[in-house]
């Protein structure tokens, strides 16, 4: 791979996050996408076998992969934005031709649309799709997505340690990260002080009806019960249920102004804003423009997802994805991917690539977390069907969906 430009890097970051297209028709597009299909998934597909998940491969005949992805989360040419550097090059040394597709734009939505097809042990025309930790977390637990075979991803090998364990996928055996995002609090200098934890944010008294939290449970209840001392990896009901009030509490105040998606941006870019709950590859192209813009990790701690890869039941061409997933997990294509996306890398060796080609994103902490960051985030647990619908419908009452 040839070396990244600092300057499509900068114009890329200028770029609409693909978090805005994910999250803005926020918590009540959720619910309502979500609701009922949470209260159908059950336990579907829970006897079938490996033999029964799998479908006739035809990769070694047909060089073809079906891929899709959330939008803008993919390099793209400087002159052509349909042309993807890294694809272009992995079908330029495999021969395999890679029809990518940008039509996950929610993780409830995505799953509505392919639902009846997994339950019915369909193919739904697609050999890698890109999910969110807690959507992989039940697709694996439905037995919907195949078993990598380690003999086509070696490169497995370069996975961030940290993620190398998951409640969801133990020993990696059915996803890999894509790239990470990890949520935390983002202040306008220009408009106010160093904001460092949520319980400033949500309290301080200069700060009401200028800040804002997001629409996505997770990371926004993630965050309070951070600050509560609980961890989201083991939260109870009674933990939940008191960090809700926490929030509730700065809904009544007038503290919060309203739940966003990534549209918080143009306010806290124009001050409009003065703090909020972000999202880190946002103010990472927020920064571009504006060094004022800050990022904090909460002493308390911070929240960490990641989207990642799977091969769905009966994807016809298995053995090829497994080579995609091979070769995005090549330190030099990871770092390219990196550059353009401004998301967490989970492939190491990038970061030392980037080192000197691109020595600006090398060492953003946004991008490449170091241990002592790494070590301040934390996940949402996977939930059951009962616990999801449970804690969406509260959340939601709170913050008005």
């Amino acid at each position: 791979m040839t070396d990244v430009d600092p300057d499509v890097i900068r114009s890329l970051r200028q770029l609409l996050s693909r978090r805005s297209v994910l999250r803005s028709a926020g918590a009540a597009g959720l619910l309502a996408a979500g609701g009922p299909l949470l209260a159908a998934c059950g336990t579907e597909g829970a006897s079938k076998t490996e033999a029964e998940q799998a479908a006739t491969d035809l990769s070694d005949k047909d060089k073809v992969i079906n891929f899709s992805n959330w939008p803008l989360y993919i390099d793209v040419d400087e002159n052509d934005e349909k042309v993807h550097p890294t694809l272009a090059e992995f079908t330029k040394q495999t021969q395999i031709k890679v029809n990518y597709v940008e039509d996950i734009n929610d993780n409830d939505q995505f799953f509505g649309k392919v639902r009846a097809d997994l339950a019915a042990g369909n193919d739904i025309k697609r050999d890698v799709m890109v999910l969110t930790d807690w959507m992989a977390a039940r697709l694996i637990r439905l037995k919907w997505v195949q078993r990598l075979d380690p003999k086509n991803v070696p490169n497995r090998k370069n996975i961030e340690p940290s993620l190398t364990e998951v409640e969801f996928d133990a020993k990696r055996e059915y996803s890999l990260p894509w790239a990470g995002i990890m949520a935390g609090i983002a202040y306008n200098e220009d408009v106010t002080g160093p904001v460092n934890s949520i319980t400033d944010l949500l309290t301080r008294n200069e700060l009401r009806g200028k800040v804002t939290a997001l629409t996505e449970m997770r990371d926004t209840m993630g965050l309070i019960l951070l600050e509560n001392g609980n961890d989201p990896a083991s939260v109870t009901d009674a933990q939940f249920d008191e960090a809700l009030a926490t929030l509730e509490s700065a809904v009544k105040s007038g503290q919060i102004r309203r739940f966003t998606g990534n549209d918080y941006t143009q306010d806290l870019a124009a001050g409009n804003v003065a703090a909020c709950i972000a999202w880190s590859g946002d103010i990472v192209q927020l920064q571009a423009e504006n060094n004022k813009i800050k990022f904090v990790t909460p002493e308390a701690g911070a929240t960490r997802a990641n989207d990642n890869m799977l091969i769905p039941n009966k994807a016809a061409h298995k053995k090829n994805a497994e080579l995609l997933m091979n070769y995005y997990y090549e330190p030099a294509v990871a770092a390219e991917l990196a550059a353009y996306v401004n998301y967490i890398c989970p492939v190491v060796g990038a970061k030392e690539i980037l080192e000197k080609s691109a020595p600006d994103v090398a060492k953003n902490e946004l991008i490449f977390p170091s241990d002592a960051t790494l070590a301040k985030l934390h996940t949402f647990k996977p939930l059951d069907d009962a616990s999801e619908r449970s804690y969406a419908d509260k959340f939601a009452k709170v913050i008005g969906a």
